[in-house]
Formats: structure tokens, C-alpha cells, sequence
């Protein structure tokens, strides 16, 4: 996803999010917000990236969707969209 500038956003691939991805989900599921993270083997095979990220409902006006090649890359991604939206996610 793109800033304003056209420029990537910066995801911290060393920050250890995929091991936080669990109490990030059960905290948005306490703000009210859906989420899950999945992993498509189709998209694996094919070089594409295969993680997904997707979350509604709660405070977030719309539904939001992050994808990467990572786990790592996927909440990452996810987290600055989390952010943008308002969410102060505690990670």
C-alpha cells in the first residue's frame, strides 16, 4: 500500500510481530473488530504472496485487507493500516 507520496510504507520485518500475531488478534477481538490471518497454498505455489490479513467491524469504518509474503510482512503491513485507521494496537 501506497502513502500519499506514492512512496511503500516501512514494514519492520525484525520486529517479531509474528510472534504477537495471536494477542494482536484476541485484542481486536476485544475492541470489537473481526479478524483473521490466513495463509493460501495456492498463492504459495505460484510465488505470490500468500499471507492475508483481513479485519472489520468495531471502530473501523470499513473493512480493511493486508497481504504479504511473510507473516511477518502481513502484520506488519497490517499494523500500519490498523494505525492509520485509529487503532492504537498495543504492539
Amino acid at each position: 500500500m501506497a502513502n500519499a507520496k506514492g512512496r511503500w510504507l516501512k514494514v519492520d520485518l525484525d520486529g517479531g510481530v509474528e510472534d504477537a500475531t495471536l494477542l494482536i488478534l484476541e485484542w481486536l477481538g476485544e475492541q470489537g473488530v473481526g479478524a483473521f490471518i490466513r495463509v493460501d497454498a495456492e498463492r504459495l505455489r505460484d510465488g505470490q504472496p500468500a499471507w492475508t490479513f483481513a479485519a472489520s467491524g468495531g471502530p473501523l469504518a470499513g473493512g480493511m485487507r493486508a497481504d504479504g509474503a511473510s507473516v511477518a510482512e502481513c502484520m506488519g503491513r497490517a499494523l500500519i493500516q490498523l494505525r492509520e485507521a485509529g487503532l492504537a494496537v498495543p504492539y
